[in-house]
């Protein structure tokens, strides 16, 4: 069932002179109750506007949006209630790469302010503000003013004030990008965590693909203010389709960043290079050594690695093949039966034109 439902959305911002800059284009992106989504693409690519319009501080300029089965826009234009859309972003928790803390006050003072519409005594207050605090294993930092937290535990208070409301939505719009390897991972971490236990709807707006590797179960990749690849998270990364989507998946920026510094120098005639991406199955097989018994080609690995796709393993290589024209197409044939993703590069890692 769709939490979430936007349907050929279009976002214009008009420009000097009569024009129009079309930010997001004709979107559709439907997200099912429970589901952590996952939007990914480089800067520009239209992912913070499109994710404002689910709680419309960002209104399309056409289309439909449905949240929680209750119509906010229809055609372009605002269907809801200011009031009833006040009540409605209750439920629809949001944070950002920047905190937005108060810092004259203190975290627990943070986190009541998300309440101060809510009809509480101060002892209800506070007692609510402790155990959203304690949800994100930040209770014994109740009376530290934000400047004394390292940035991932203000981004925790951040995360316990927009579970104030009980939200049944919680939109996280670049919210790991200003901080390190460590505070990053424990916040998707506690993402999950929420995500199990409360039943939470995460969509989770970013460039890195790492961050959507660790704990999306579904994933779109946005380009240009368009999706162009969307689907579950093993569908995208062991069957991409389109060229971006293969940049991002398997480890290929840095692939791309070996080849440059190995320098290959230009291919000859009889060599190819491809990455190889493969599934839990074939992770502990020695693809490289099946192929030169098979095939009879001859390949030398460039660049390896395993990593976690939400707790599965995945195995990426990057490996030059060398064979004639026909060896090249056997060598393909043997990987796609052994149920591995071929990608064909370029000496500088870029995919194959």
């Amino acid at each position: 069932m769709s939490i979430i439902e936007l349907n050929k959305i279009n976002v214009d911002f008009p420009q000097k002179k009569s024009q129009v800059v079309r930010a997001v284009k004709d979107l559709t992106l439907h997200i099912d109750k429970g589901d952590i989504y996952g939007v990914v693409g480089f800067s520009g690519a239209g992912k913070s506007t499109m994710v404002r319009t689910i709680n419309l501080l960002q209104h399309p300029s056409s289309g439909d949006i449905t949240v929680n089965g209750v119509d906010f826009v229809k055609d372009g234009k605002q269907v809801i209630s200011n009031k009833d859309l006040q009540l409605a972003r209750r439920k629809i928790g949001m944070i950002f790469q920047h905190f937005n803390l108060l810092n004259e006050t203190t975290v627990l003072e943070n986190v009541a302010f998300a309440l101060k519409h809510a009809k509480l005594s101060d002892e209800e207050l506070e007692k609510r503000s402790l155990e959203l605090l304690d949800l994100v294993d930040l209770k014994d930092k109740a009376d530290f003013y934000p400047s004394e937290l390292s940035g991932g535990q203000q981004q925790r208070v951040a995360i316990a004030r927009a579970l104030a409301n009980k939200p049944d939505i919680l939109i996280s719009d670049e919210a790991t990008s200003a901080l390190d390897p460590q505070n990053t991972q424990q916040i998707l971490e506690l993402l999950k965590k929420l995500n199990r236990e409360l039943g939470l709807t995460v969509v989770l707006i970013t460039h890195e693909m790492e961050a959507v590797k660790k704990i999306a179960t579904k994933v779109a990749v946005m380009e240009d203010g368009q999706i162009i690849e969307n689907g579950s998270l093993r569908q995208i990364f062991l069957h991409p389709k389109e060229e971006l989507t293969k940049r991002f998946v398997g480890g290929s920026l840095e692939a791309m960043t070996t080849l440059e510094k190995l320098n290959l120098g230009q291919l000859q005639a009889n060599e190819a290079v491809y990455q190889l991406v493969y599934n839990v199955a074939n992770v502990t097989k020695s693809i490289i050594i099946e192929l030169f018994q098979k095939v009879g080609v001859e390949t030398s690995m460039l660049y390896g690695n395993v990593e976690l796709l939400n707790d599965e393993p995945i195995g990426t290589l990057v490996v030059l093949i060398k064979g004639d024209a026909d060896k090249q197409k056997q060598a393909q044939a043997f990987l796609h039966e052994q149920e591995v993703t071929v990608t064909r590069l370029d000496e500088k890692g870029k995919v194959y034109d």
